[in-house]
């Protein structure tokens, strides 16, 4: 049974789980380049360590939090990174969205390593709001008896958990779950905007909506603040798989566009987008 947990990456998703996971009683250690978020983690309990490796050392389990896939593969191969300190039959699991490659990449770098390591995909959905009330959708890929070890813990942040298949299938779920929220959003956006310009009330018209056969989970939470920092992140995923499969998908091609300039016209930042991770 799995009662040590490490944490990398204390952010907006990964703070609040590792305050989930300390609450259901798991002897949580972490990790984060940011001092005030480690700090955060102290005030609910978390053991705060130096490096990955010294996480990795307290640690069964191992969930990782942080933004890019490059992230991903510095935080396991630095020479302070959790390959250094990791157990003889530690389970990594990552829930930073990746591309799928990347789970295979960690998959060869673990079997070079001859520590037995387990490696899990578990990427969550349902925003930071759900984060922060462990009310969040775990999408995982691995092997089928390391993940139910492991659901468990993944209970104590979520209230859905869905086992998609082997090594790499949470990230294929979890890509296209954003596909088709980015997609949500772009049609909402561009819908309101008509709407207003025509003379309707954007807030009668929304709650009409919400009604009607064109509710989608974007527009209920459309008055809620709207963070969208990985949605180019996201977009580029797709577009990397459709042409790593021969598929035509221009509509994806379009929301990207449009969630580009919505976040233009509501004076948010966008994040430089890396490519996948390689050997």
């Amino acid at each position: 049974m799995i009662k040590q947990v490490g944490v990398i990456g204390l952010g907006k998703m990964g703070l609040p789980m590792a305050g989930h996971m300390v609450r259901k009683g798991y002897a949580v250690s972490a990790y984060d380049i940011n001092e005030v978020q480690m700090s955060k983690a102290a005030a609910l309990g978390v053991k705060i360590c130096k490096s990955p490796a010294e996480v990795a050392a307290n640690s069964h389990l191992i969930i990782i939090v942080v933004g890019f896939d490059s992230e991903v593969l510095q935080t396991l191969r630095a020479e302070d990174g959790i390959y250094a300190g990791a157990r003889t039959g530690s389970i990594i699991a990552v829930s930073s969205t990746c591309y799928a490659e990347t789970m295979q990449t960690i998959q060869d770098d673990v079997e070079k390593l001859g520590k037995n390591l387990k490696v899990l995909d578990i990427p969550t959905c349902r925003s930071e709001r759900a984060a922060v009330d462990g009310t969040l959708l775990v999408l995982g890929g691995g092997d089928a008896s390391v993940f139910k070890e492991c659901e468990p813990v993944f209970a104590s942040f979520a209230t859905d958990i869905a086992l998609l298949g082997g090594l790499g299938a949470g990230q294929v779920g979890k890509m296209i779950n954003n596909l088709l929220l980015w997609s949500c959003i772009a049609a909402n956006f561009e819908g309101l905007k008509l709407g207003a310009a025509m003379g309707l009330d954007e807030k009668k018209l929304r709650e009409a909506l919400l009604k009607s056969s064109g509710r989608n989970w974007a527009l209920e939470t459309w008055d809620q603040p709207r963070a969208m920092p990985w949605a180019e992140k996201d977009m580029t995923i797709v577009a990397h798989e459709a042409d790593r499969f021969k598929l035509s998908m221009p509509m994806s091609g379009v929301v990207k566009e449009v969630i580009k300039s919505i976040k233009k016209e509501w004076g948010m930042a966008t994040p430089v987008v890396t490519g996948a991770g390689k050997k």
